[in-house]
């Protein structure tokens, strides 16, 4: 009667707390609700990963949208930025942000303890004329929940506008700490325009591994790309480690700023 009952509550629950893999993929559908697309496959039991302006703009509606893209084939997702009607969700108006990502509510085995290790790939396009700012234009962290340190990503990687008349940059950003530092950059320019392919690894602990590598989807050439085998990949007290993506940006140079749209497809994540 137990097993029966089991059985029969497993076909109601959503994908992630039954039988849970160790892998998935988050592909755009061509839905018309794409946060449900989302949040079946990264949010667990009636959550939300979802961090839009959709409260404070609601005239434009939501600000992760679908496509179908001529380049890769298929659908893929759309991240909207408004430089002069979004905010961060109605509670800073400093920033503007449209995100996904690994939550408190997420599937358990999504989230990264001391001694996991994980592999993260993604594709995603900036616009041939995408402008960063000179504060901060982030695309991607890995950042803790809980602790002392959960403040401040542990990893970044960052558009950003070039100064006094240097070239724009894409930058790799660290912080074992509370204090984030460039690790690696390079011109922005190669990323512009195309589609390109993300993987990331970490081994998560306080002696920890890490390596990135970029490449252009149309010709696998490698743009981008950094390893390190002895590396604090922890924040202090933290409960878990999550990835996060979308566009993330400061107004504080909002000048430099314009509308922007980055289209993301094929969300990976493993666990080995």
């Amino acid at each position: 009667m137990r097993l029966a009952l089991v059985v029969l509550l497993a076909g109601f629950l959503p994908p992630g707390l039954v039988n849970a893999s160790d892998s998935l993929v988050l592909r755009a559908t061509g839905s018309k609700d794409t946060y449900r697309v989302i949040n079946d496959q990264l949010a667990g039991w009636n959550g939300n990963v979802v961090e839009v302006p959709d409260c404070g703009h609601q005239a434009f509606g939501p600000h992760i949208t679908q496509a179908s893209d001529s380049i890769l084939k298929k659908d893929v997702f759309r991240f909207h930025a408004h430089r002069d009607h979004d905010d961060d969700r109605c509670r800073k108006s400093d920033r503007q942000r449209t995100e996904i990502k690994v939550y408190a509510k997420s599937p358990y085995w999504l989230k990264a303890e001391q001694g996991s290790r994980f592999t993260y790939h993604w594709k995603f396009k900036l616009d041939r004329s995408f402008q960063g700012s000179r504060s901060f234009t982030h695309l991607h962290q890995i950042k803790a929940v809980g602790g002392s340190e959960a403040s401040m990503p542990l990893i970044t990687l960052s558009a950003r506008k070039g100064r006094r008349g240097k070239s724009d940059q894409f930058e790799l950003r660290y912080a074992d700490h509370s204090k984030q530092r460039t690790i690696k950059s390079r011109t922005l320019k190669p990323f512009l325009g195309l589609w390109v392919e993300a993987t990331e690894t970490i081994s998560y602990g306080e002696n920890g591994q890490y390596s990135v590598t970029i490449k252009s989807v149309s010709t696998g050439e490698q743009i981008f790309s950094y390893q390190n085998n002895s590396i604090r990949m922890w924040k202090s007290g933290a409960d878990f480690l999550r990835p996060k993506w979308g566009i993330y940006r400061s107004l504080k140079d909002k000048d430099n700023l314009r509308d922007e749209i980055v289209d993301f497809a094929d969300f990976g994540i493993s666990r080995q």
